[in-house]
């Protein structure tokens, strides 16, 4: 495991303030619009859209948002127009790095990104230098404290479509394909058990185990760009173990 759906799972402890929480909402109903855009305005037919509107159901966005977020992408409310950018580079210890932004000015946010490698000693990257190490998967992450033991959560997870059930220290991580990954939540919910997260992401397919202070210095680049009012996921195949991520977080 890489330990970034875990470090997501922590830092959203952080989101709490009011200033976090409206920058999310924004990011969370731009990517819905977006999906909308792309794939319609039908949450059963588009898996991507879905998705969006899940994660911000999770974060408590309004319907009314929610809503007026879906009418912008289909064209019945006027709007901002996004595209997606993605940007590849290195973060300290050689961990590989790939950040999805929605824009509607793709100049400023290519220097907001450069700028956020570049401060703190990160590198960014040619097109293709990191997107090969990482595979779209559906990730939910189960705590065990009160969850099933590991035998039937394999059963409840693989009888609904997972591909694999990983320990991770006092997490369950179950790993799916995109096109599985509501099924396998909805039937994990049906049995008791509630996700501490779930979410479509880019699964790295290696790892780089980093500890100590080189962690820390992983972390600020990656919260650094997560903070980007763009950007809407950072994903990097950092192996950190729990305890020091909680610390350094």
């Amino acid at each position: 495991m890489s330990g970034h759906s875990k470090w997501s799972t922590i830092k959203r402890k952080k989101d709490a303030t009011d200033q976090r929480r409206g920058r999310m909402f924004g990011k969370l109903l731009r990517a819905i619009e977006v999906a909308a855009r792309e794939g319609g305005p039908s949450i059963e037919g588009n898996m991507t859209l879905a998705s969006a509107v899940d994660k911000a159901r999770e974060y408590s966005v309004p319907t009314d948002n929610i809503d007026r977020a879906i009418k912008r992408g289909a064209g019945e409310i006027e709007g901002a127009r996004y595209e997606e950018v993605t940007y590849e580079g290195f973060a300290p210890g050689g961990v590989a790095v790939l950040v999805e932004a929605l824009t509607d000015n793709r100049n400023r946010t290519g220097q907001e990104i450069r700028h956020a490698f570049t401060r703190l000693n990160g590198n960014l990257g040619d097109p293709g230098s990191t997107a090969w190490m990482f595979q779209r998967k559906g990730v939910i992450l189960v705590e065990k404290d009160g969850a099933p033991d590991e035998e039937r959560m394999l059963e409840v997870a693989l009888e609904a479509g997972a591909e694999d059930l990983n320990d991770s220290e006092s997490h369950w991580e179950i790993v799916t394909e995109p096109t599985a990954f509501r099924q396998v939540r909805k039937a994990l919910e049906e049995t008791g058990v509630k996700p501490a997260s779930a979410e479509l992401t880019l699964q790295p397919t290696v790892t780089v185990p980093v500890d100590g202070g080189q962690a820390r210095a992983v972390l600020s680049l990656i919260e650094a760009l997560e903070d980007n009012d763009d950007v809407q996921a950072v994903h990097a195949n950092f192996d950190i173990p729990e305890d020091v991520m909680a610390e350094v977080g």
